[in-house]
């Protein structure tokens, strides 16, 4: 386990008075429904404090993450049942649940996802207008656009204050507990450009290059690089950082328009905001662009294949307000469409828990970002709770083992 996996986090939600009467005579059946949690729970426990003043302890028979729960109101399980993942931020943004660690809490969720499948998940009603404004916001050419400048584009300022200095917003590998951020980050770098196992010279495409950090690598390298991206924000950014390197070159350019061959492509968890009906499109463009023999080097994250299709059909808190458009990978199914593009997929190596770690580290600077003012002022409390949430959020999933993060290498056949 990496450094301050067990550490508490202030839950900083809003604190929502008790239920009304009304909801009140519903507690019987909330009750029922937190029975059918403690079925689910088969790793871990939950301590939950209801609204009628019982404490209940849930699962508990095999070891697992320990977290517990204060249910302010039982509105925050009724939207849980009817909007799953989204409903639950609901909930905790007005108030109606608060927790001392949430990142244990989505640690607990992450690990009993067979379990606790249905309660993850909108249903009804509810799911219909979601998928509605979900497909409304798919990855055409015009969506991608959109969707990048949605999550991208909130500013260089605003993540410069918790990123790390080299502005990696992606997972590093962590050789030891001591090392710091922006070390890892540096080997995480340096992975990807050995897996290209380009020399001096050789052309690098990298797809989605966001602030720069791999391409100032590779060309200090002697290496060329063409990175394209669809953020200005980004693109502003890289090209200051490289400026006067040569062979270096930056374009808004959606990867589906790439021309020409490269040695090698690099894509750092770029194929999230793809979206599947986009992967043979992603996967074909990378074909394309490699010469006979080349490599691909690729950072993904994946969901559990075995949970995948329920994931897909659904319309989580991510995608609904952080990052639209957006869908993890079902690794065999990314994999089929690469082999079948003549790609052979080589070297995998996962590190979700690596994942885990920067995202606490993340955490922790944008708080001390947050409590000392230094966030743009254009972003206001609500903002703010969103993206602690949503760091949370994603560490738990991590720490859980729902998601993963991999490198892998894909070499174009015929070199």
């Amino acid at each position: 386990m990496k450094r301050g996996m067990n550490a508490p986090v202030k839950d900083t939600a809003r604190v929502a008075p008790r239920g009304s009467w009304r909801w009140a005579l519903f507690g019987p059946f909330f009750h029922r429904q937190l029975d059918r949690l403690d079925r689910g729970i088969t790793e871990g426990s939950l301590e939950v404090f209801t609204p009628d003043g019982q404490v209940r302890l849930l699962g508990g028979s095999q070891a697992g993450p320990a977290a517990a729960v204060t249910l302010h109101s039982w509105r925050a399980l009724a939207r849980l049942a009817t909007g799953g993942s989204t409903g639950w931020y609901e909930a905790w943004e007005k108030g109606e649940w608060s927790s001392p660690d949430p990142v244990q809490l989505f640690a607990l969720f992450s690990r009993n996802r067979a379990g606790l499948a249905a309660q993850a998940r909108s249903r009804g009603l509810s799911l219909l207008p979601r998928r509605l404004m979900h497909w409304m916001r798919r990855n055409h050419r015009g969506g991608s656009r959109k969707n990048i400048a949605f999550h991208y584009d909130l500013g260089n300022d605003f993540y410069a204050r918790w990123l790390d200095p080299g502005m990696s917003y992606s997972s590093a590998i962590f050789r030891d507990v001591d090392e710091t951020l922006a070390a890892a980050q540096d080997t995480k770098l340096q992975a990807i450009l050995d897996r290209t196992a380009t020399r001096p010279g050789d052309t690098i495409l990298e797809i989605g290059c966001g602030w720069g950090s791999f391409a100032e690598l590779a060309l200090r390298g002697g290496r060329k690089l063409h990175g394209i991206t669809l953020s200005t924000e980004q693109k502003a950014w890289a090209e200051a950082r490289t400026r006067g390197m040569e062979g270096a070159r930056f374009s808004l350019t959606d990867y589906r328009d790439v021309t020409g061959q490269y040695d090698a492509v690099a894509s750092i968890e770029m194929a999230e905001a793809v979206g599947r009906e986009y992967w043979p499109a992603y996967v074909s463009a990378i074909a394309r662009a490699l010469k006979p023999g080349g490599r691909a080097a690729l950072q993904v994250i994946t969901f559990d294949d075995a949970m995948f299709e329920g994931y897909a059909r659904n319309v989580d808190f991510i995608q609904t307000y952080v990052f639209p458009g957006g869908m993890l990978l079902k690794e065999s199914e990314f994999r089929a469409l690469a082999e079948a593009e003549g790609l052979e997929w080589r070297d995998r190596h996962a590190f979700g828990l690596d994942y885990a770690e920067t995202l606490r580290l993340w955490r922790e600077s944008f708080d001390a970002a947050a409590a000392a003012g230094l966030l743009p002022a254009s972003f206001d409390d609500r903002f703010v709770r969103l993206w602690r949430y949503y760091l949370m959020y994603c560490e738990g999933g991590f720490r859980g083992g729902g998601i993963d993060v991999i490198q892998v290498s894909l070499v174009k056949k015929g070199g």
